[in-house]
């Protein structure tokens, strides 16, 4: 499946935008993720497993909240962060 990658977690991806990863949950696909980037996840998700509160997962243009929500090859994961600052 795709995974759309945001700006800020390229350095993880050598600057790729857009990835292929595998997985039959979103919590799979991020486990994959972290097998071919490693750091990746971690970013994304925190130490219990739960979605960072900076992160969001969209799934087929629909927010995701829950990582075990299931997934198709066909899917598209989109990861976003959000920016804070002043």
């Amino acid at each position: 499946m795709r995974v759309r990658i945001p700006t800020p977690l390229r350095s993880y991806t050598g600057g790729e935008a857009n990835v292929t990863a595998t997985g039959t949950t979103v919590a799979d696909v991020l486990a994959d993720l972290d097998r071919q980037f490693p750091g990746l996840r971690f970013r994304v998700v925190d130490e219990q497993g739960r979605l960072r509160d900076h992160m969001t997962v969209w799934l087929d243009g629909e927010r995701c909240r829950d990582l075990t929500t299931s997934l198709d090859a066909l899917d598209e994961l989109v990861l976003m962060q959000a920016l804070s600052g002043g």
